[in-house]
């Protein structure tokens, strides 16, 4: 496992669809994502942070987007998918782990903020080809096979003022 160290290359890619829900069901309140930048940078060199945004056509999400841009984050933003019987659907699972695996040649460390459980077998791969991982997230909404697949896992919940608005 790699260790924390001044000089390590960072890469931060945050779920802002999994962190806004988890954050509205646990305690009716939303993320700070100026704080977790901080945090999950830790004073190392940030090679590039992206934020994964679903475009749902309610109020304020521009302000919000525009929010994440000045705060350093890229946002990539994804449109939500209606289908014939009203269901819809959008999530950036695919575009993640793609954005992951491409800046893993660049990067010493990649933050993955998120409990999506589906990103464990992403942070094995990622892990033997020797980038640390590291996962923040609320415990309680963390899939168990995602934190036993980091190098580091950061319980938001522990620390709630840095994280919550």
């Amino acid at each position: 496992m790699t260790e924390i160290h001044e000089g390590q290359r960072v890469a931060v890619l945050a779920d802002a669809q999994n962190l806004y829900h988890t954050a509205q069901s646990l305690y009716s309140r939303n993320i700070d994502y100026a704080g977790l930048l901080d945090k999950a940078v830790m004073d190392r060199e940030l090679v590039r942070a992206l934020a994964y945004v679903i475009r749902a056509e309610s109020p304020n999400e521009e302000s919000f987007f525009e929010a994440l841009e000045e705060i350093g984050f890229e946002t990539k933003i994804k449109e939500i998918k209606t289908f014939g019987d009203g269901s819809q659907k959008a999530d950036w699972d695919v575009g993640i782990v793609l954005d992951a695996v491409t800046l893993a040649e660049k990067v010493d460390t990649l933050v993955l903020v998120s409990g999506d459980g589906d990103f464990a077998r992403l942070c094995s791969h990622l892990r033997h080809e020797g980038v640390r991982i590291e996962v923040f997230s609320f415990e309680s909404s963390t899939a168990d096979e995602l934190v036993e697949a980091a190098d580091a896992f950061h319980d938001m919940s522990e620390r709630e003022e840095e994280f919550l608005l």
